[in-house]
């Protein structure tokens, strides 16, 4: 039941929508989302007066907020007051610097969520990333995710866009379900936007150990790099800071936005270059001890894990991998099948150690130890507090270290106890607001 509130937030939103008729970029998935949003936002800046959903506005008040603009007014009368008249105030007079673009998170929990959303604001560009094992505590098998997903394509015109993953079946299969024009993306030979020649960039390098005299020098990522094919064009771009074929995704989804919309590619690759991943998603942060950290700590599901996984084994450099991860929630009844799937392929990596955190991922490290991963290098703890002080001791320079987990395990506490810099972690780490940190 929807509260007055959320209703009359929802109709002044639809208003805004109607008198200020910006062009709106949706994007849904099981993963990806912010990222695809913050790569789109990127690039249509280079072009477009744009404003993009912040942090995880993509519910039944963050996306009617992000349209209206502002923050989400929670439980404060007077955030409530400014936000419904700034709200009236853009559905009654047009312009006023309003933005051109809108790009919006369409985020599913339950099922009926994207209905609801999309009665808000219909997209003409849709962005479908990938579709998996997340919410199948509600939505109980993976088929009714993608039911779900697909709604955000299925209402779109013969003059809009459906921007689609050609590498992952429950998206490509959404072709049948759109009149809209597709251009597809990814590493598929056959996708439109194409990514190829994707490697990892070395970042700091420096002596290893003074105290135990050697010289060597330790490497450690400094991101990633990759060529886009598409119309017979090839460009390179560089995105520092981050690592993972999920960036890659994210920049193919917005070079097909970009194209779909007439941007030129060398115009795409150069506005890439902006690019900025959100907080706790594949971001790279130097660590004590001469370390990298990849902080995914936003947010876990399988998928999730498994890029994550990957990317941490592509590294390309001589440090040892470690993989700090969290339990995988609101699973259902697939919650066992999950964590153990994850157990099986932490095993088949090249790691030095696995931390496994939370009640679930006893089921992760069971399932490792059975897969033949040394029980000695694997590791568990009920709380991420202990398992940060523990991973602390364990590092040696050169180390790379992945921390990836669900929200309600709140892993950007190992991430902040083991960062280099740890006052940086306001501007580098997710959940640092007051509400989640007092």
């Amino acid at each position: 039941m929807r509260t007055f509130l959320e209703s009359l937030l929802a109709f002044l939103a639809r208003a805004v929508v109607r008198r200020q008729q910006p062009l709106i970029v949706g994007i849904t998935g099981s993963v990806g989302k912010t990222s695809a949003r913050e790569a789109i936002r990127a690039v249509l800046d280079a072009d477009w007066d744009v404003r993009a959903a912040p942090k995880n506005y993509n519910n039944e008040i963050g996306l009617p907020v992000a349209i209206i603009g502002g923050r989400a007014p929670g439980r404060s009368p007077w955030r409530w007051v400014a936000l419904l008249a700034r709200g009236k105030w853009y559905a009654a007079v047009r312009g006023l610097r309003y933005p051109e673009a809108l790009v919006l998170e369409y985020g599913a929990d339950h099922p009926g969520d994207l209905s609801y959303l999309l009665r808000i604001a219909r997209p003409h560009v849709a962005v479908v990333t990938a579709v998996g094992a997340a919410h199948t505590e509600f939505f109980k098998s993976v088929d009714r995710v993608a039911s779900e997903k697909r709604k955000l394509v299925s209402v779109l015109s013969r003059d809009d866009i459906a921007v689609l993953n050609r590498d992952d079946i429950h998206v490509w299969a959404m072709t049948e379900r759109t009149k809209a024009r597709v251009i597809s993306y990814g590493t598929h030979e056959d996708a439109d936007v194409r990514g190829i020649e994707y490697r990892v960039t070395s970042g700091a390098q420096g002596v290893r150990d003074k105290e135990q005299g050697t010289t060597g020098g330790f490497v450690l990522p400094g991101g990633m790099t990759f060529k886009i094919v598409a119309g017979g064009a090839t460009v390179p771009v560089h995105l520092p800071g981050c690592l993972g074929a999920g960036h890659m995704h994210a920049a193919l989804a917005a070079a097909a936005v970009g194209l779909g919309l007439g941007m030129h590619l060398v115009e795409i690759s150069h506005a890439l270059r902006q690019y900025q991943p959100a907080p706790g998603r594949m971001r790279i942060i130097p660590g004590i001890k001469e370390t990298a950290l990849l902080d995914d700590s936003y947010n876990a599901s399988p998928l999730a894990v498994a890029v994550a996984l990957h990317a941490l084994e592509q590294r390309t450099v001589p440090g040892r991998a470690i993989a700090v991860l969290g339990d995988m929630l609101e699973l259902g009844t697939l919650t066992i099948q999950e964590h153990e799937r994850i157990g099986r392929l932490a095993a088949a990596q090249s790691l030095a150690y696995l931390i496994c955190v939370g009640a679930a991922s006893r089921q992760t490290a069971a399932a490792a130890r059975a897969a033949g991963m040394p029980a000695d290098r694997i590791l568990e703890f009920s709380r991420a507090q202990e398992a940060g002080r523990f991973v602390q001791d364990l590092l040696a320079p050169g180390d790379v270290v992945l921390i990836k987990g669900s929200q309600g395990v709140r892993l950007e506490r190992i991430v902040r106890e083991l960062m280099a810099d740890p006052l940086r972690a306001p501007a580098l780490l997710c959940r640092q607001d007051r509400a989640w940190t007092a």
